[in-house]
């Protein structure tokens, strides 16, 4: 209740359930002045915000070979496993899933480009989650957020963000190769073209309007224009589904199925992307914790976060369990602030989460047959938000801008991250020495330059 009622009113105010008052002590609900039913409403908008997540994994990670029926349950499963931690543990209004970006990297990097199999990449981002569980209950958590520049964090969030931008573009049809200019525009007169057009300009106009759930509503509506849109074949854009519920699908061809073998037999290989795996997931979730805390005034009177080390392992543990089922790295989305917008302030707003995602189990036929050209304006989106950290860079300064922009544009037209990882890295290390602040480069930086040149060399041997 927010406000104390008069005596002689009380015989007409209801009495508060047995299971409202244990919810309401576990998370201290009226502590934090809230309800239950202002959680669940809350919770009901995160998972409309995010709920993309379900289409948008498998489809990315499908191109990695893996089945996509399996990565919607996958994907689904590490859902509610992060989020009832979160809720549980935690008591934060953050919602957890699969994250954007990694799945990126995990597919077009490691898999398609490096050659590894998938199962090895899963044994590499468990591996992962190891690291930052140690690091999440340690000390270094804080080294490590004071050590790394900002200019590369921010650097590699842009090459990651904009890496999205094209290869969702690229699998929509949107972008085609071309012998002269190497890349070109697809025909407009391509009818997945089209679709893929109007999705990029309705979808912003959608998040710019603040309609509810815009990013599902823009996959939703493209899904079902692509049952009418001739695609390739002679089929439709959008292929019927075998059903519209089904039980749910335990994802047996990749749960467990990670090769951990493959994993230490390619170690130095894979050295790289694990430190990128590591800074993504850490400084993704402190972004999120920093945000998400920030709009629902959780923070403590000095400004620190609430039950951080439980959030930072709950993001850790999930990193772990996300890969047994099958799925990529697994983070606090930035999209729970719709929830605190909406009045989520405890954990009950993340418990709710995990249970829509339970309920979007049983509609895995449908997430199995939206089409790229539904996702790519999404995928756009994602993207874009991924590089607004580049208004807080000065770019006059030549020592912020040139790491930026060569990490951000060499991954883009190498279609390779961590080409732009070690050029942006190494010409950091190189501009710091040449104006005289070469005793403020951290250790770690100076680690990871002989970290690149070492896979520079040993990638050199192998193709």
């Amino acid at each position: 209740m927010d406000e104390m009622t008069k005596p002689q009113a009380a015989p007409a105010e209801p009495t508060p359930s047995a299971a409202t008052g244990l919810l309401d002590r576990t998370f201290g609900l009226t502590e934090r002045g809230t309800s239950v039913g202002r959680e669940v409403m809350a919770g009901a908008t995160t998972f409309a915000a995010m709920a993309y997540i379900i289409a948008v994994n498998p489809s990315i990670m499908s191109n990695a070979g893996m089945d996509r029926a399996d990565l919607v349950s996958a994907t689904a499963l590490a859902a509610i496993f992060g989020s009832v931690m979160m809720g549980v543990w935690a008591n934060l209004p953050l919602a957890v899933a699969p994250a954007m970006g990694s799945n990126v990297i995990f597919t077009y990097v490691i898999v398609k480009q490096m050659g590894m199999p998938w199962q090895g990449a899963l044994a590499m981002v468990a591996f992962t989650g190891v690291l930052f569980l140690i690091l999440s209950l340690s000390k270094l958590r804080e080294k490590v957020a004071k050590d790394v520049p900002e200019a590369l964090k921010i650097g590699i969030q842009a090459a990651v963000g904009t890496l999205i931008v094209f290869i969702a573009l690229r699998g929509a049809g949107f972008v085609v190769q071309n012998p002269s200019t190497y890349i070109a525009m697809g025909s407009l007169r391509s009818p997945p073209v089209l679709l893929t057009l109007f999705g990029l300009l309705l979808t912003p106009v959608l998040v710019v309007r603040r309609v509810p759930a815009a990013l599902i509503l823009s996959i939703a509506l493209l899904t079902v224009i692509g049952f009418f849109v001739p695609g390739a074949n002679g089929k439709m854009v959008t292929s019927v589904p075998s059903a519209i519920m089904s039980w749910p699908r335990w994802p047996t061809s990749t749960f467990m199925a990670l090769d951990v073998g493959y994993l230490f037999s390619h170690f130095v290989v894979a050295l790289p992307l694990l430190f990128y795996f590591l800074c993504a997931e850490f400084f993704s979730t402190l972004g999120t914790l920093i945000g998400v805390t920030g709009a629902a005034n959780l923070r403590k009177p000095d400004g620190s976060i609430p039950n951080a080390t439980a959030a930072f392992a709950t993001d850790a543990t999930a990193s772990i369990v996300g890969p047994l089922f099958g799925t990529s790295v697994v983070t606090a989305y930035i999209e729970s602030i719709t929830g605190v917008q909406a009045g989520g302030r405890t954990g009950l707003t993340s418990l709710t989460v995990a249970g829509f995602f339970f309920l979007a189990l049983f509609f895995w036929p449908i997430f199995v047959i939206i089409p790229s050209q539904a996702t790519a304006p999404a995928l756009v989106l994602v993207g874009v938000l991924m590089m607004q950290g580049l208004a807080r860079i000065d770019m006059t300064d030549l020592g912020n801008a040139v790491p930026i922009v060569l990490t951000l544009l060499v991954t883009v037209l190498t279609n390779n991250l961590i080409n732009g990882m070690a050029l942006g890295t190494l010409s950091y290390i190189a501009l710091e020495v040449t104006v005289g602040r070469r005793s403020q480069i951290p250790a770690m930086v100076w680690g990871l330059g002989v970290v690149f040149v070492a896979y520079a060399f040993v990638t050199a041997q192998i193709f």
